[in-house]
């Protein structure tokens, strides 16, 4: 038996290895590529958190939620949940958090006023853009770990998985 696992992402190797061999008919190549991309979306995701958002003063979730209203405009909760891949009661969370440190607006729905749109304030604004500044760079330092044919290939295989599934109905709505 292979030694144990020396880290999360030696732990795929580890993961395959005895799962193949205690379920052999397992699609080991099918299970290397969710667990492979799950694992390493963690590790990029941990790493922009510590090294980025955290010490700007927020959370991923919050980075989340801030660049998808900055990117997409005001949005109602359910829309900007949907976008942010978010549930609509972490959204609801966030946004009374945020809303109090004046990084985002809270205004009346002009169609439905039992509702309410989400925005990016202007102080929000400057802070989104200030620290994807430094987010960007970071994922430059991702994206150079492989080479530029690699770094392409990698995207569009990425972007066939994503558009497929959302095809196939498989990306579920959280809210």
């Amino acid at each position: 038996m292979s030694a144990g696992p020396t880290g999360f992402l030696a732990f795929a190797e580890v993961a395959l290895d005895r799962t193949q061999e205690r379920l052999a008919d397992t699609d080991r190549d099918a299970m290397a590529m969710v667990l492979l991309l799950h694992r390493v979306t963690s590790a990029v995701v941990y790493d922009l958190e510590s090294s980025v958002h955290r010490p700007a003063g927020w959370s991923w979730s919050a980075f989340r939620l801030l660049f998808t209203l900055w990117v997409a405009g005001p949005q109602d909760p359910s829309r900007a949940a949907d976008l942010a891949g978010m549930s609509r009661a972490a959204v609801s969370s966030l946004a009374k958090t945020l809303g109090a440190a004046g990084l985002l607006d809270r205004t009346p729905d002009p169609v439905d006023r039992r509702s309410v749109r989400l925005a990016v304030s202007q102080a929000g604004r400057a802070r989104v853009e200030a620290a994807f500044a430094v987010h960007n760079r970071r994922e430059v330092e991702w994206a150079n770990l492989l080479d530029a044919d690699e770094l392409a290939t990698l995207n569009r295989l990425l972007s066939k998985l994503a558009g497929a599934a959302q095809d196939a109905g498989w990306v579920s709505r959280r809210h």
